[in-house]
């Protein structure tokens, strides 16, 4: 079924972004959106989720202010990276999580169907020292003069493979008063991890009310990928949520990792848009996520985009 699923995602990614049977379709490109996450922009202690970063492009039959009735409409194509790693990256104690490295990259489709906001796509994800981000990390870490993660504990990260995964989001907007908007959801996953997750999130100001925000898997962070930038000034946004995780293969229990019986998130974050340029940035908690993790920790997200 795997296999089916792989070719579905590098299938819908050749059709959007060559001109192929999408361009008969008059699908255009409708927008990009990007968040970088870090945990230096939060508690600055460089441990376990310690870094991420993603990318969104969106393709459509164009766009009017909410999602399209009809499924595969919107196709998003979304690219990510991200980092995991132990408390200590030079001498990890012991039953600390391993080191991964981790690259994405997936087809999404958004949609609106009987009243909920929803989308629906697959990622393939690829772990292990091919990645080459254990390297990277090291480069950029020795160039600023930070830790750098050792030999040990790259040769022992969670191995290579791609995992596909599916992945799917139900949301319900609801207006509560002039550009306040409550946004219930639930979102599954089944591959690289396996977990049903629920949660709300909450929008005060025009920023976002009828746009295309897509949500980071690491943070649950919401960034805007099709955009009116005709709307000046703030929004503000904040949210939790509540996960059940039945399988991870960042954790394995082949390994002895135990994992949480809950993994849970809140945030808050603030969208700024100006005449030539905007800005997001989102400061999240993120609870443990195994037996032996000793707390949680603070991550920041950031996005700065110049329009000239």
């Amino acid at each position: 079924m795997f296999r089916h699923i792989a070719a579905a995602v590098l299938a819908s990614i050749l059709i959007v972004t060559t001109g192929g049977p999408s361009s008969a379709e008059g699908r255009t490109k409708l927008g990009y959106g990007r968040l970088m996450t870090n945990d230096y922009f939060g508690d600055n202690k460089d441990r376990w989720r310690t870094g991420s970063w993603t990318s969104s492009r969106i393709w459509g039959s164009g766009w009017s202010g909410g999602l399209p009735a009809k499924f595969g409409d919107l196709i998003e194509v979304r690219l990510s990276s991200q980092i995991i790693a132990p408390d200590n990256i030079n001498r990890p104690a012991a039953g600390d999580r391993p080191y991964a490295g981790v690259l994405s990259l997936g087809a999404h489709t958004h949609f609106s169907w009987k009243g909920l906001d929803t989308s629906l796509g697959a990622d393939l994800v690829a772990t292990g020292s091919g990645t080459g981000l254990g390297n990277l990390q090291r480069q950029v870490h020795k160039l600023v003069g930070a830790r750098r993660p050792s030999s040990s504990l790259l040769d022992d990260q969670i191995s290579g493979g791609i995992h596909p995964t599916l992945v799917s989001e139900v949301s319900r907007p609801l207006p509560v008063a002039a550009n306040v908007t409550l946004r219930p959801f639930l979102e599954g996953r089944a591959g690289a991890e396996t977990l049903l997750r629920a949660g709300l999130d909450l929008t005060i100001g025009r920023i976002g009310q009828e746009e295309l925000l897509v949500r980071e898997n690491v943070t649950g962070q919401r960034y805007r990928v099709v955009q009116d930038e005709g709307i000046r000034g703030f929004s503000f946004v904040v949210g939790g949520d509540i996960a059940h995780v039945a399988d991870s293969i960042y954790l394995p229990e082949e390994r002895g990792y135990t994992l949480t019986p809950n993994r849970d998130r809140l945030r808050a974050g603030v969208h700024w848009q100006g005449r030539s340029a905007s800005a997001f940035y989102g400061l999240t908690y993120l609870g443990e996520e195994f037996e032996a993790q000793t707390e949680g920790q603070l991550t920041g997200s950031i996005r700065i985009n110049f329009s000239f």
